[in-house]
């Protein structure tokens, strides 16, 4: 009897042990990796488990105090339909992953070798159901179609449903967007600027409500202020960034106006593509986010970031006059600020800054050579990358280690740009105070594409670059 209760014992503490040490990695692994305090648009993102924030083509759902992103799941070898991803968040800088909520199905319209893109979901106010529109098609994009999944609870897991129907067939469009209006009605918003009525069960469409407005028009967004609604969309360049513009209307039927662009001309709407605007309503004010998409073509899952944006409203003009690499929201006030952080900046002829083999150094450092490296160490909490983004640059490899050389995050940097601009590349997580090595590689890669003409698009070069380092102590 004394022999099983201590070898019961034995067992139990060491349960117990590798239990805490278990806890104490994860503790230390979190405290490392810590949080960020802004949002930092262009830059990858980190979920809680340090992997790269994969969610494109997205949406964001409020529900009681949490924000829930739903987007694209990518790999880095194809552009078939890999599922869609849903992450959560409280304060919309840090995002903790969920769950693939709709994975590839086995076979079928979202089976292998398909394509799923510009995933949203709604509430449906009638049914208490979450309704989830997708495009999906095949790789050659010659079976379009608006399809939807339903869930009870917003993260999942959703089932998918098929086309949605209107008149008894399917919305054969591509690129397609949501919108709901004060009054909960929901409607579907497809390439050319169609718009679809949902039925009240958010689960076909009842009437068409908007004819097309243009040729082109893809990657539509919509919200409305006051009584005024604003219809954001894309020219036709393939995964290549363009100038975004917009429509306003005093109804859903029209007739719209055209108002112009909303970023600066040549900017390519600051280098991204519009996905979807959220309004993030407080106690003091309200802020309309324009999310949009910055891709990467063929890493859509390691290197493709994110560009969100607070507009500027005034009548019936919208814009986003700056580019702020980084800005806070309050979402209790919905108060939008500019993000000050008090950093030490180390240009790209600091000594500090170690070079490894051939780089030319002007206005920034820059080398095309395979393995060409720069690193350097620093004693802090953060750190940030500038580089001159460029048509001949190519991808970049980051690595931060800390002291022991215990690798914190790693991430692939697409530093190629049509529209050229000193920028933010990288931002480390907020990091526990210490001494930490960024190191930064030439990959001998570079993004390039073909769209459907076979006309090719991306960079010409594998060049990557330095301008300069922000470092927060």
């Amino acid at each position: 009897m004394f022999r099983n209760n201590y070898s019961i014992f034995r067992y139990l503490t060491k349960r117990i042990i590798c239990t805490l040490l278990l806890l104490s990695v994860l503790i230390s692994f979190a405290q490392q990796l810590g949080k960020m305090d802004a949002i930092y648009s262009g830059t990858p993102w980190f979920d809680q488990n340090g992997n790269i924030v994969s969610a494109h083509g997205a949406n964001i759902v409020k529900e009681k105090d949490t924000y829930y992103l739903f987007g694209e799941a990518h790999t880095d070898t194809s552009n078939a339909f890999a599922g869609f991803n849903c992450y959560s968040s409280k304060d919309l800088y840090n995002w903790k992953f969920e769950s693939i909520v709709l994975p590839m199905q086995k076979s079928g319209k979202l089976g292998p070798n398909r394509v799923g893109e510009r995933v949203k979901v709604m509430k449906c106010p009638k049914t208490g159901e979450f309704i989830m529109y997708m495009h999906a098609d095949t790789l050659t994009y010659k079976d379009q179609f608006v399809g939807y999944a339903v869930s009870k609870k917003i993260k999942g897991l959703y089932q998918f449903k098929g086309p949605l129907l209107f008149e008894g067939k399917p919305i054969k469009k591509w690129d397609m967007g949501t919108f709901q209006d004060s009054d909960g009605t929901g409607y579907i918003l497809v390439h050319g600027g169609e718009i679809y009525k949902l039925s009240d069960d958010y689960k076909s469409v009842i009437e068409k409500v908007n004819e097309n407005i243009t040729s082109g028009f893809e990657s539509p967004a919509m919200f409305k202020k006051d009584s005024l609604y604003y219809f954001i969309g894309s020219h036709l360049t393939s995964w290549e960034k363009n100038d975004n513009y917009y429509y306003t209307s005093n109804s859903l039927k029209g007739p719209w106006v055209s108002q112009g662009l909303i970023a600066p001309e040549g900017t390519l709407t600051w280098n991204s593509q519009s996905t979807f605007i959220l309004p993030v309503q407080g106690t003091k004010d309200t802020t309309y986010m324009f999310m949009g998409d910055r891709w990467s073509f063929p890493k859509q899952a390691s290197s493709a970031t994110y560009v969100w944006q607070p507009l500027l409203i005034s009548g019936k003009s919208i814009s986003m006059p700056n580019y702020q690499d980084a800005w806070r929201i309050d979402t209790v006030t919905g108060l939008a600020s500019i993000s000050e952080n008090n950093e030490e900046i180390i240009k790209n002829t600091d000594k500090q800054i170690q070079y490894n083999g051939n780089w030319k150094h002007l206005n920034e450092s820059r080398s095309d050579e395979k393995e060409a490296s720069f690193s350097i160490q620093f004693t802090g909490q953060q750190i940030g990358l500038y580089s001159l983004v460029g048509s001949e640059n190519g991808y970049a490899k980051v690595i931060l280690t800390d002291e022991k050389d215990k690798e914190i995050v790693t991430a692939f940097v697409d530093m190629y740009s049509k529209f050229s601009i000193s920028t933010q590349v990288f931002r480390s997580p907020i990091l526990k105070k210490g001494n930490y090595k960024l190191t930064v590689s030439v990959t001998g890669q570079r993004p390039n594409w073909l769209d459907k003409r076979k006309t090719i698009y991306g960079s010409t070069g594998y060049y990557i670059s330095i301008d300069r380092i922000k470092i927060k102590y």
